[in-house]
């Protein structure tokens, strides 16, 4: 069953990456970007046409983020870490699902044994203050970058032989329809400061459901911007707390609205 959800997996990807590459277009590691976001859909209920059966669970919920940005933010208020130190380079998943079930979901853990990531976490979802705890457990596992199913993915997408481009991109990759998106990005209406944030190099990634964006610089700096509460947390919000917001929750703004990333409830438009 592993080799037929691989398939799945793999094949939601594929539809993933063709209507929705907006998805990865602030990363660097397209192929992983769209792979995590087809679990979410998978183990959500929110993907179609697939080519298993595949059991649905009323009341699952996706939760994922870089290893790191999750330890800046709670490293000092969970035990998560006690067990798997902080690794980098790698995508936690936080799975919820009702504690009606004495055990994990087959499902779940069938779809994640397919992904190739591993167990390291279980427990009451309460018990770290999730953004929807109630009657719920969670589950947690890592994956790291450079997986070898993204090497799969990779060949479904472009074929075992696609050009490397001068960049070192790949051709007609996420990298490349990059650059058309920023030079045919709208500016000219938009309000000085925010015209700026949206010309200036960054990378915009949703972080967790519920509002909560990672904004990496080109200096490599990480700042999270959460945009339920209009708030960011670089030095130029905490001490002067601008008017309009920091360029980091401009861009975020600018970027939810422009369909560039992911809304804060994980979903992309509709005419994606």
């Amino acid at each position: 069953m592993t080799d037929q959800y691989l398939t799945t997996v793999l094949e939601e990807a594929e539809r993933v990456a063709e209507h929705h590459d907006q998805v990865a277009q602030s990363t660097d590691h397209p192929e992983h970007e769209y792979l995590r976001y087809a679990v979410l859909r998978l183990l959500e209920g929110e993907a179609n046409e697939l080519s298993v059966d595949m059991p649905q669970i009323d009341g699952v919920t996706v939760g994922y983020g870089e290893d790191n940005a999750m330890f800046d933010s709670w490293g000092d208020d969970v035990e998560w870490w006690e067990t798997v130190p902080l690794q980098e380079e790698c995508t936690r998943f936080r799975i919820f699902y009702p504690d009606e079930y004495e055990t994990v979901p087959r499902i779940i853990v069938d779809v994640m044994a397919a992904l190739g990531a591993w167990r390291v976490w279980t427990g009451s979802a309460a018990a770290y203050g999730s953004y929807d705890h109630r009657e719920r457990r969670e589950i947690q596992y890592l994956w790291p970058e450079g997986h070898p199913v993204e090497d799969l993915l990779q060949n479904r997408l472009h074929g075992p032989e696609a050009a490397v481009a001068p960049d070192g991109g790949r051709t007609g990759d996420v990298r490349d329809r990059m650059v058309v998106t920023e030079q045919s990005t709208q500016t000219d209406g938009l309000e000085p400061r925010t015209r700026r944030a949206v010309d200036e190099e960054m990378a915009v990634s949703l972080l967790e459901k519920g509002g909560r964006y990672e904004v990496r610089s080109a200096s490599g700096n990480r700042y999270e911007v959460d945009v339920i509460s209009e708030s960011c947390t670089c030095p130029d919000w905490r001490k002067r707390t601008p008017e309009g917001g920091c360029k980091h929750l401009r861009r975020v703004d600018h970027e939810i609205k422009q369909g560039q990333v992911p809304r804060p409830d994980g979903r992309l438009p509709s005419n994606s």
